[in-house]
């Protein structure tokens, strides 16, 4: 335990602490964008290796984090996010080897093109140096950041929540230990050593100039106060109200299963339904089928007038339901005029986060696909699917759901900039 781990510690000496750690990262980006892909692919193989070495560690740690989090009386979604087991400790380490296999975004270049007086114009992908990740709850975007970062050629300054720091603190040591065997610096990835919130200020204001990006990844709580506060750009993750529209020309048994799996595979994670859309259309066909496979899954549902007479245990939902993001087995219903009324409910009362459709007619899914203006838009599949690993990109910082530099799942080549390369032959401008 470090003397910041409590409330009480010297502010001073915290923020000469993180101070420190800033112009540490600063140095160590320097040096990782010098860096070429051999070198950082063979430091994420290093880490992957250490995560499975150290197993045992990791899930004796999160064991302490997880009984200090039922004393505490974390809500059951909470808890869900903050446990790890074998199979998730297995999926990080599985998750680097994805993000090492990928090819090197740094280098990359995006565009190339002539100009009529010969100059060579490309734009090439580069790091954007120091990112600073503020996150809660979930141990693993530890080791997702981390190695994110680096691929990207970043330096990161990580900051989980209270919840997970002892987890966070086995995973991270099994970072560094990565980074030493492929003579990168310690400091390229940098775990906040202190539980203390005055940090995150520290980490918001841009500990003395060294941050380039924060990422929140967290609730609405954190994202608002990230957005509100901080001295640097920002890449927001706001809350997943995501919403799955079953279309009068939707398979029921199709319908039946995607439903099932988008609220409740886990329900905690940004990904998951909190509102389920039926068309009129469908209703006589589709609604109670639906409905019914809720609630005998012990999810509870809360629905429209037409929703509560399909069984007298649905309880009415209030217009506070439709904006609710409920990480929990709970779910909104409501019966909507087709399409056109899905996609108002949606713009009116979504997040721009992730949202689906279950349709055959194409005309109608595509129609759809089009007019919601959300970071992810599905035809016939789960919202779950709402993840940087079944994009391919091995993991993810968060989901963007804002429209500046990055939207949707934030893999590495997200967390790049690009600069212009001009190649001339001794051209001049005309004056």
């Amino acid at each position: 335990m470090t003397k910041h781990e409590t409330i009480g510690a010297d502010r001073a000496e915290l923020e000469a602490t993180m101070l420190a750690a800033g112009k540490a990262a600063r140095d160590a980006a320097a040096i990782l964008s010098r860096a070429g892909a051999a070198q950082k692919d063979r430091a994420l193989a290093a880490m992957a290796a250490a995560i499975r070495a150290d197993k045992p560690t990791i899930l004796a740690a999160n064991a302490k984090d997880m009984e200090a989090a039922r004393v505490s009386n974390l809500t059951a979604a909470l808890l869900d996010r903050l446990a790890l087991d074998d199979k998730r400790v297995e999926a990080m380490a599985k998750g680097i080897e994805e993000i090492r296999a990928q090819e090197d975004p740094i280098g990359a270049v995006i565009a190339r093109w002539e100009r009529p007086n010969g100059l060579q114009i490309s734009r090439v992908r580069v790091p954007l140096g120091v990112i600073g990740i503020v996150y809660e709850s979930r141990p693993n975007v530890t080791a997702d950041a981390g190695a994110l970062c680096l691929k990207s050629g970043n330096a990161a300054i990580l900051r989980g929540g209270s919840e997970s720091f002892h987890s966070s603190r086995a995973i991270h040591a099994a970072l560094v230990r990565g980074l030493k065997e492929a003579d990168l610096p310690e400091a390229a990835i940098t775990l906040v050593p202190t539980t203390d919130r005055a940090a995150v200020g520290m980490l918001l204001a841009g500990l003395g100039g060294t941050l380039d990006l924060i990422v929140p990844r967290g609730g609405k709580s954190l994202v608002e106060r990230v957005q509100r506060e901080a001295r640097v750009p920002v890449l927001a993750h706001l809350e997943g109200l995501c919403h799955t529209y079953v279309d009068k020309s939707a398979n029921l048994d199709m319908a039946r299963k995607i439903v099932l799996n988008a609220k409740l595979r886990r329900t905690g994670i940004c990904g998951a339904t909190e509102t389920l859309l039926v068309d009129k259309a469908a209703a006589a066909t589709h609604l109670a089928p639906l409905v019914k496979d809720l609630l005998e899954a012990k999810c509870e549902v809360r629905g429209d007038e037409t929703t509560q007479k399909v069984d007298p245990s649905v309880k009415p939902a209030t217009e506070q339901d439709w904006f609710t993001e409920y990480l929990d087995s709970i779910i909104a219903v409501r019966v909507v005029d087709g399409v056109a009324e899905a996609v108002r409910h949606i713009e009116h009362y979504g997040s721009h986060h992730t949202d689906a459709i279950i349709a055959e007619d194409a005309e109608t899914a595509e129609y759809f696909l089009s007019q919601i203006d959300s970071a992810i838009v599905l035809w016939n599949a789960s919202t779950q699917f709402a993840d940087g690993g079944e994009f391919g990109m091995g993991a993810e910082i968060g989901i963007a759901t804002g429209k500046f530099h990055a939207r949707g799942p934030v893999g590495a080549a997200e967390l790049t900039s690009y600069k212009y390369v001009v190649r001339g032959k001794g051209q001049v401008r005309p004056g």
